[in-house]
């Protein structure tokens, strides 16, 4: 039985490489495109619930495009959903990501210019030329400490997460608007250069499993049913979770008891990515 949410198919329309695999009208290798705004729902239907979010930058293959609505599977993980056609651009290869919390970019090389866009944690530009206080991209300039080159990632999976720290609970959100517990978990972990996927039933298959009785490490990931948490030490988590409607710090037995008591069950795993 296919996932739908990493099947690039939907009756009408299916990806080349399925053919034989999923019934479908037509079959197409899909056109490469990027996201062009600065955060774009991907939904689980045209215009329908948000399932994930896509950042400015970030690299879709398009299936279908049909009233208004572009079906896609997203590069960064395979997710397939649909996202409104006006938010796409051509595609373009990113040199860099955004590495600090939020910035912006800015129509000229200088802070008091206008700025143009609001680029959230992770979203991609390229850049073309440097400058001494600014990168230039296709779009505008960006300050120069806000970016890291794509072949430098991170090393520390917590320390990402832990700069989204305060940011508010969001359902199916991946940016610092909004972020849910698998989104913060897969930034973590992408900004690492870690393949992760987009939800936390997915996740579980991260890495090896952790020896019962073994403490928690830094970085580490303890799984509830449709939960997911980071440890950042051996008895403290960090997770968007709906409780504080924010990513927030919280004692490991405080979390477990609270989760518990609430009625969403025990631990259903604990990951080492």
């Amino acid at each position: 039985m296919t996932d739908s949410r990493l099947t690039p198919a939907n009756g009408r329309v299916a990806a080349e490489r399925l053919r034989g695999q999923v019934e479908a009208a037509r079959f197409v290798a899909g056109e490469p495109r990027r996201v062009a705004v600065p955060v774009a729902d991907l939904d689980g239907s045209p215009g329908g619930m948000r399932d994930r979010q896509l950042l400015w930058g970030e690299a879709v293959t398009v299936y279908e495009t049909r009233d208004g609505f572009a079906f896609v599977e997203a590069g960064r993980d395979g997710y397939v959903g649909y996202v409104t056609a006006v938010s796409l651009g051509p595609a373009r290869a990113p040199t860099h990501r955004v590495a600090v919390p939020a910035t912006h970019l800015y129509r000229d090389d200088d802070m008091k210019s206008p700025d143009l866009r609001h680029l959230s944690f992770g979203a991609l530009v390229t850049v073309e030329a440097e400058g001494r206080k600014f990168w230039e991209t296709p779009e505008g300039y960006i300050p120069k400490p806000h970016l890291r080159p794509l072949d430098r990632p991170f090393t520390d999976p917590a320390a990402v997460a832990q700069l989204h720290f305060g940011v508010p609970y969001l359902w199916g959100g991946n940016s610092v608007l909004g972020i849910d517990c698998s989104g913060l978990v897969q930034a973590a972990l992408l900004a690492c250069g870690i393949a992760c996927p987009g939800d936390s039933d997915l996740q579980q298959a991260l890495g090896a499993a952790i020896p019962e009785g073994e403490l928690l490490r830094r970085g580490d990931l303890l799984f509830w049913k449709g939960h997911v948490a980071m440890a950042v030490d051996e008895g403290t988590l960090i997770h968007a979770n709906a409780h504080h409607m924010a990513v927030a710090y919280e004692d490991l037995d405080k979390a477990i008891l609270r989760i518990r008591a609430q009625g969403d069950g025990e631990v259903v795993a604990r990951r080492r990515p």
